[in-house]
């Protein structure tokens, strides 16, 4: 099923690209950007991971160079039953995270330094295990490649003026202003995609997070303080690439501009209701035998694979008076 919405996607991005080739170039700037949309579509496929990833100066860490939260993720992995992503952590004050990658045999996972300063160690693996669950659902790639035609879409979008604007150019059958329309019409429609792609994954991913981590209240405590955050912490590369703000947890962008008009994820607080719902649910399973209905293989694993934390006075499981092994302490 997640095939198919890809390929629906994708051929929608690639009709919505050489529409807008159409409003600035005609019948030649339509088949330009087929052949643009064609080739972006197949280099996505393979680098959009590594364009995200390098867009916010993401740094792969593993167990020496960050040993509490690399174990963490990779607790969360195997919890999962998934292979163990790579691990990335950005320098950002906001706290945020998103997740990247073709296939969960190629994802990686990225925090921020804020998200690890700021959240306790619970609440960090309910932010991982969230991101783990787009893995699992296998929505990373979607997102990914939405991320980067939304870009192009919307660069296209900002440039038609300069591509169509000379009046002398015949090519175009709506002259100046098919010109207008597709400066107008570009960004609005990646915008509506970027929505409809996200919103109709958070819950899902919420849902099977708090599975992966046994902990729905602490992933719902989480996204209450990055919500809280958010817009009061700028964070400067997303504003810079608006067309990856579906990838995070929450919404990165600041609203200072047409971002409030629109949202690329659920309503925070109904995610959290979703939560606390679900916690309730599970606390009636435990101690009423079953009855919610409940199947032991959606039960969240409580046991011999529970996240690591050494200590309980310890955010990342060392107590207060070891050196930090962290790059972000």
């Amino acid at each position: 099923m997640n095939v198919m919405r890809t390929a629906m996607l994708l051929a929608f991005m690639t009709a919505l690209f050489m529409g807008i080739g159409f409003l600035i170039g005609g019948k030649g700037g339509m088949m330009i950007a087929l052949v643009i949309a064609a080739g972006m579509n197949l280099f996505s496929y393979w680098n959009s991971d590594k364009m995200v990833l390098s867009a916010y100066h993401a740094q792969e860490v593993d167990a020496q160079s960050a040993p509490e939260f690399y174990l963490m993720v990779q607790s969360l992995a195997a919890n999962a039953g998934l292979p163990m992503p790579k691990v990335y952590i950005y320098d950002n004050p906001q706290p945020n995270a998103f997740a990247t990658g073709r296939n969960p045999e190629n994802a990686a996972v990225a925090a921020s330094t804020g998200l690890l300063q700021s959240l306790t160690h619970d609440e960090v693996a309910g932010v991982m295990a969230h991101e783990l669950a787009h893995v699992q659902n296998r929505d990373t790639l979607i997102m990914t490649i939405t991320a980067t035609l939304a870009g192009a879409i919307s660069m296209l979008g900002n440039f038609a003026f300069l591509f169509g604007g000379n009046r002398g150019n015949n090519s175009n059958p709506l002259g100046f202003i098919g010109v207008i329309v597709a400066m107008v019409v570009a960004p609005f429609a990646a915008m509506l995609v970027q929505m409809a792609i996200s919103r109709t994954r958070e819950y899902s991913a919420d849902r099977r997070g708090a599975e992966i981590c046994g902990k729905p209240l602490a992933l719902a405590s989480a996204l209450s303080k990055i919500a809280g955050t958010a817009r009061q912490v700028p964070n400067y590369e997303a504003e810079r690439n608006p067309a990856t703000a579906h990838m995070f947890i929450i919404n990165p962008l600041s609203g200072e501009r047409m971002d409030n008009l629109f949202s690329t994820h659920p309503n925070t607080d109904n995610r959290i209701a979703a939560l606390q719902q679900m916690a309730g649910e599970f606390r009636g399973d435990i101690g009423g035998g079953g009855s919610t209905g409940q199947s032991s293989a959606a039960r969240p694993q409580r046991s011999a694979r529970s996240v690591p934390n050494s200590g309980s006075d310890s955010r990342w499981g060392r107590s207060s008076n070891e050196p930090p092994k962290g790059p972000w302490s």
